[in-house]
């Protein structure tokens, strides 16, 4: 039965990236698919959904620190686009009622708030899947929308222990003492090495937060985000994110896949959920409202709300409550269930192109900008700057590093991870944030004494997007990447990048001329 799972999640997943779409379409097709051809589910795939769920929030956590939680911009717009979502929702649904539409007309004010509640979340598993394709996780837009999600999960915690009565054990006071035990939660870090315990410790840590927490009646899943948050500044957080990204990844395809388990719709309930969908739009622009009076420049608003701008699994999870509570009819879950899906084909799709539209509709959207936007937005122009180095992660710091040595500060580094500038300006390094895709960013730098921009990016589609960002721009100088594989190799020179490293195989071939040296 198992491998029916995997036959049809291979195919679908497959189908959809042959044509240029993120395979978890296909892996939500194969799940209404199978439920279609009456294949029963096992408990095995609930099991590995909530696994991959665990996963996913502890990972979340390794790349989140407390004071982002606490900026304004993250609470403020989370608090108040919930509220102001939810009284929409009650709106629309009044109205529809109104007009005739059954399924709406029998609602209550209770029930439609409940509705709207449920639809006012975001899907943590969509947004954090693409933020991860995209290289996006550590830019600013990208640690907007994973603190409004932290917020909306805590949110998510109160809700649940005043809907199903369940009051947290006395004992729960006891989980303010892993904050002091942080140090030796690192030490265990440090023994695991870099084999194969230290994505197994990596699981030790995710599973046993979830276990802790339930264990004294708090939602398990805010026990693997919190024991992440406490390891998030460990110096071996990176490399044991990456160590667990392959196992998480496998396990939430049994989370797409059981959500097209959760019913069949008839055609009634497919219209309806066309109605939520497309209320999407809606959604988008209260968000990019939000983020603007909160000061944010209008980029950052923009890609935060279209990342932000769908429908979360735990909206199934409020309505099966309601349900069982007798509060709204079962027909309500396959409904939701729907736009849930649908809204996670339309923000990965949207999503991929969220760069281009934002170039194209640039000057439309900067009009709703703040006139003062927050310190931390202002750009900052490095002085006698002749060699950026774009990208600061292991590959991109060795490059500016050895520049730095050679030539001196006439080197500087860029980088979209606020923390990792931090601690390298404390180290006195010429170093300045900024994300390599911002057009705003490339139009405010003077780059006319820059003669080599060294792009050092986990993604070939992010060197090509600034890359021509650069030429359009009037930028004449060189500009030299790093590729992974043969075919990126090929497809970045294709685009005007002047030379590409391809790091495995010049790795090699310095390895080998340097060890032929101890010879000669």
């Amino acid at each position: 039965m198992e491998f029916i799972w995997i036959l049809f999640a291979f195919i679908c997943g497959l189908a959809v990236k042959l044509v240029n779409l993120p395979p978890l379409i296909g892996f939500l097709a194969a799940g209404f698919i199978l439920n279609f051809m009456q294949v029963q589910p096992s408990s095995i795939l609930e099991h590995l959904s909530n696994l991959g769920i665990t996963l996913m929030l502890f990972c979340i956590g390794l790349k989140l620190h407390v004071k982002d939680l606490l900026k304004r911009e993250v609470w403020a717009s989370t608090i108040g686009h919930m509220g102001a979502w939810t009284i929409l929702i009650i709106g629309v649904a009044s109205l529809l009622g109104i007009v005739g539409l059954h399924a709406f007309e029998i609602l209550s004010l209770r029930t439609a708030a409940l509705i709207g509640f449920a639809l006012s979340f975001s899907s943590t598993v969509c947004i954090v899947k693409l933020l991860e394709e995209a290289g996006e996780m550590k830019t600013r837009h990208g640690q907007l929308a994973l603190g409004i999600l932290v917020m909306q999960d805590i949110v998510a915690v109160v809700f649940l222990v005043l809907a199903t009565g369940k009051v947290p054990s006395i004992w729960a006071v006891l989980l303010f003492a892993l904050i002091p035990l942080r140090p030796v939660l690192g030490k265990l870090l440090n023994k695991s090495g870099h084999g194969e315990m230290l994505p197994l410790t990596g699981l030790f840590f995710a599973l046993g937060g979830y276990e802790l927490f339930y264990l004294v009646g708090v939602k398990g899943d805010l026990g693997a985000l919190i024991m992440g948050i406490l390891l998030a500044s460990h110096t071996k957080a990176s490399e044991l994110n990456k160590s667990l990204m392959n196992f998480k990844d496998l396990f939430l395809i049994g989370f797409f896949l059981s959500i097209g388990f959760s019913a069949l719709p008839t055609w009634s309930m497919l219209g309806l959920s066309l109605i939520l969908t497309a209320l999407l739009v809606v959604k988008f622009l209260l968000f990019f409202y939000f983020f603007n009076s909160l000061r944010l420049r209008g980029r950052t608003s923009f890609l935060g709300a279209l990342a932000l701008s769908n429908y979360s699994e735990f909206g199934l999870i409020v309505v099966a409550l309601s349900v069982q509570a007798g509060w709204i009819s079962n027909d309500w879950l396959v409904i939701l269930a729907l736009a849930v899906s649908f809204s996670f084909v339309i923000t990965s799709v949207f999503y991929r192109k969220a760069h281009s539209y934002f170039r194209r509709y640039k000057d439309t959207i900067r009009r709703y900008e703040n006139a003062v936007p927050l310190p931390e937005d202002c750009f900052e122009q490095p002085k006698n700057m002749e060699v950026l180095v774009v990208g600061l992660g292991r590959v991109g710091r060795g490059a500016f590093e050895s520049l730095t040595g050679m030539i001196g500060n006439v080197v500087a580094g860029m980088d979209a991870d606020q923390f990792r500038i931090k601690q390298m300006q404390n180290d006195q390094h010429n170093v300045f944030f900024g994300d390599g895709e911002d057009v705003d960013l490339w139009e405010h730098l003077d780059l006319t004494n820059v003669k080599l921009i060294l792009l050092a990016l986990p993604s070939a589609d992010d060197s090509v997007n600034v890359v021509k960002q650069l030429r359009s721009g009037g930028f004449r100088g060189q500009v030299a990447a790093i590729a992974r594989y043969h075919d990126e190799r090929d497809y970045m020179l294709k685009a005007g990048i002047d030379n590409v490293f391809n790091f495995y195989t010049e790795a090699g071939t310095g390895f080998a001329e340097e060890s032929l040296s101890l010879i000669r």
